[in-house]
């Protein structure tokens, strides 16, 4: 016996599940909607763990998805802002190379950027630099003007109430416990009803995997937890930074190195690393999962990623236990920065997908199963691309469950 019949079930109310969610009741009005979110609200993970940045797309392969998607996003996230009253900057970033080494890569950063339809980006040396940002030193930075900040909590809050206002229903509180599925069916169990659904797309982020194999799909990836911690500069030495100030990224990797972001605030962040959470939802040392470290640990694509990248991993640890090491990365940026000026901020867990072979899945995966679709890598820029994802997502759904 269920409790109630959707044509469409979302399972996450972070900012992918809403902004799929927010797509569908504008193109399916007629649709029993239903999201469901364990949290006591939206927005409660990675979506309201950041640093609210408005991503570019300089960063990502040409023609990838994530390319495509995050630039669109960003023009999209930018009027959305605008139109319902949320704070936002288009404040630029500059991407700074620190020696010689970093010339051929921060040109190819450039061709990238051109590549996937930026404007503006130029080339710049130190003194131009120091016009941008007076503070920051290197040999060579690219500006990137489209950068800009927003606050994502209040993007989720606003998904999720033209969402109600449309006729959905967000359940909040609502642990997933069980999915059945049948030829005509599929029952969604929940620690506030079982409900019967049509369609059901897990946007779970840190748990997309475990939902997958709870629908009787093999996701074939593991999410491994990566925590990002922060520095916060004090008030007084705020004026350090006027916006954003980015390293070269090392290509081996899907994070962006140690930065400063002025956020929408006001507040200068430091940060983040990148570390092997103990848990999914690890914002601490302390926190530790047995059953989510035990599940990394027996995937043998971790041990092959670990091998690969053992070395930086030290060195993520490193800056993780040490603020004087923290505070050696920052200073490639900005000489001036002294412990002093740092005091403990926030932190953030990225769901970041391995494959069995050690690879980190770079570009967003989607997977589709019959009348399941799963969200199954949506990292940074998932934020900023939310309502280009939402469109993507249900032109795949209702291509594949021929809606």
């Amino acid at each position: 016996m269920t409790d109630a019949s959707y044509n469409v079930t979302i399972i996450g109310a972070g900012v992918v599940g809403l902004g799929v969610a927010l797509e569908i009741s504008r193109r399916f009005p007629d649709f029993r909607l239903l999201v469901l979110e364990k949290e006591s609200g939206v927005g409660r993970h990675q979506s309201g763990h950041n640093s609210g940045v408005i991503h570019s797309g300089v960063y990502y392969k040409p023609g990838s998805m994530k390319a495509r998607l995050c630039v669109a996003g960003a023009a999209a996230m930018i009027d959305f802002c605008r139109d319902h009253g949320i704070a936002h900057n288009v404040c630029g970033k500059v991407i700074v190379a620190t020696d010689a080494a970093e010339l051929p890569r921060i040109e190819d950063l450039r061709q990238r950027g051109q590549a996937n339809g930026l404007q503006g980006l130029r080339l710049i040396g130190p003194e131009e630099l120091r016009e941008i940002e007076p503070n920051a030193s290197g040999v060579q930075a690219l500006v990137v003007p489209s950068t800009g900040v927003t606050d994502y909590a209040q993007v989720c809050e606003k998904y999720a109430q033209f969402i109600s206002a449309r006729g959905a229903k967000v359940l909040t509180s609502a642990q997933l416990t069980g999915i059945r599925r049948s030829a005509s069916e599929i029952v969604v169990e929940t620690t506030r009803g079982t409900f019967s659904t049509t369609s059901l797309i897990n946007c779970a982020g840190l748990f997309s995997d475990r939902i997958s194999r709870m629908a009787g799909d093999d996701p074939g990836v593991m999410i491994v937890p990566f925590r990002g911690e922060y520095y916060d500069l004090v008030p007084e030495r705020a004026s350090l930074v006027r916006a954003l100030i980015y390293p070269v990224p090392d290509p081996r990797f899907p994070f962006l190195g140690v930065h400063f972001t002025r956020r929408i605030t006001g507040k200068v962040d430091a940060g983040p690393n990148a570390v092997l959470a103990l848990a999914r939802e690890g914002y601490r040392h302390r926190d530790i999962s047995l059953r989510d470290l035990t599940s990394s640990l027996a995937f043998r694509g971790f041990w092959r990623m670990a091998r690969q990248h053992w070395r930086s991993g030290v060195d993520e640890w490193h800056r993780s236990l040490s603020k004087a090491a923290f505070v050696r990365a920052l200073q490639r940026l900005v000489p001036q920065i002294t412990a002093s000026d740092l005091v403990p901020g926030g932190s953030g867990v990225r769901a970041q997908a391995l494959k069995p072979d050690g690879a980190l899945v770079d570009d967003f995966q989607f997977v589709t199963s019959g009348k399941v679709l799963h969200v199954l890598n949506v990292p940074s820029p998932a934020a900023t691309a939310s309502l280009a994802i939402g469109k993507a997502v249900v032109d795949a759904a209702a291509r594949t469950m021929e809606w």
